[in-house]
C-alpha cells in the first residue's frame, strides 16, 4: 500500500505539472509575472498530504520572509501560501527535475563554501528582492524536528545591510503539530528516503503556517540584530503552538557545525 500511495501522489504531481507548466510558459510570453508556479506549489502540497492552513497576512511584495525549517514540504506550503521565491543551496539547482522546478519559481542558489563569492551572492539576492517581490530564507541552515530551533546563521542576511528601500522582514512559523518529528528531514536520513517516507504516509496531515507581524529592518543595527529580532518572535510562537518550551536539537548537523548536546551537557 505504501508504494501505491507513492505512485498515486507522484501521478498527481505529474498531472499538476502538465497543467501548470504550459500555462506558465504561455503566460510569460505576454506578462512577466506568472501565478502558475504558486498554483503548482498549492496543488503539490495537497498532493503529498499537507492540509495547509494560513494564519496572519503574508505581505505580497517587498518582503523578506524568515522561517523555521523542517523539510521540503515547507517549500510547497510557503510557496503556495505566498508565492515567495527561495534561497537554496547550489546543489539543489543541479538536481534533475527539482532544480528545473526551483528555477521556474525563481530560486536564488548560493554556495556556502564560496566565501570569495559572497558579494556576488548578495548582489543576486538584492536583484531577486527587486525582481521577485518576496524571498524566503531558512536561517537555521538545515532542517530540524519542529521541537527545536537552531541558532540563526546571519551571513545570508547581509542583503539587509543596508536594507533595500521599502523592504520589510516578516517572520514565519511552520507548525506540523503531532507529525512534526516524523515529517522532519533530520539525522542521517537521505533526501530520497525522506521523500519516499512522506509520500508513502497514510492519510493527510495538517500544516499551520503562521505569518507573524512584519518589522522594519532599518530599526535594527545590522544583520545580527535583525536575526535576533526575528528569532525573538519565532521562538515564542513555536512554543505557543507546542504548548511547551523548545528543547535542544538532538542530532548533529555538520552543514551548520552544530553538535548535539549530550544529556549531561544539556
Amino acid at each position: 500500500m505504501g508504494w501505491s500511495r507513492i505512485f498515486l501522489r507522484l501521478l498527481c504531481l505529474a498531472l499538476s505539472l502538465l497543467v501548470c507548466v504550459p500555462l506558465h510558459l504561455a503566460y510569460r510570453k505576454i506578462h512577466y509575472g506568472s501565478p502558475f508556479p504558486r498554483l503548482f506549489l498549492l496543488l503539490a502540497a495537497r498532493s503529498v498530504g499537507a492540509r495547509v492552513r494560513v494564519h496572519g497576512v503574508p505581505l505580497r511584495r517587498d518582503v523578506f520572509y524568515i522561517s523555521n525549517h523542517l523539510g521540503w514540504v515547507d517549500i510547497l506550503a510557503l510557496g503556495g501560501a505566498s508565492g515567495t521565491a527561495f534561497v537554496s543551496a547550489a546543489e539543489i539547482g543541479e538536481a534533475p527535475i527539482v532544480g528545473w522546478l526551483a528555477r521556474m519559481n525563481r530560486t536564488v542558489f548560493i554556495t556556502r563554501e564560496d566565501r570569495m563569492g559572497v558579494a556576488d551572492q548578495i548582489n543576486r539576492l538584492r536583484e531577486a528582492l527587486a525582481d521577485n517581490w518576496s524571498i524566503t530564507v531558512f536561517p537555521e541552515g538545515t532542517c530540524t524536528d519542529g521541537q527545536s530551533l537552531l541558532p540563526f546563521k546571519t551571513p545570508i542576511l547581509r542583503v539587509l545591510e543596508p536594507p533595500p528601500p521599502g523592504v520589510l522582514v516578516q517572520p514565519v512559523v511552520l507548525d506540523y503539530g503531532r507529525v512534526a518529528e516524523w515529517i522532519g528531514w533530520i539525522g542521517t536520513e537521505s533526501g530520497m528516503d525522506n521523500g519516499k517516507r512522506v509520500l508513502a504516509r497514510r492519510g493527510s496531515f495538517r500544516l499551520e503556517v503562521h505569518f507573524l507581524e512584519p518589522f522594519d529592518p532599518r530599526d535594527f543595527l545590522g544583520r545580527k540584530a535583525i536575526a535576533a529580532e526575528a528569532r525573538s518572535r519565532i521562538e515564542p510562537a513555536i512554543e505557543a503552538a507546542l504548548g511547551k518550551p523548545l528543547r535542544p536539537f538532538g542530532h548533529d548537523a555538520g552543514s551548520v557545525r552544530y553538535v548535539a548536546k549530550t544529556a549531561d551537557a544539556a
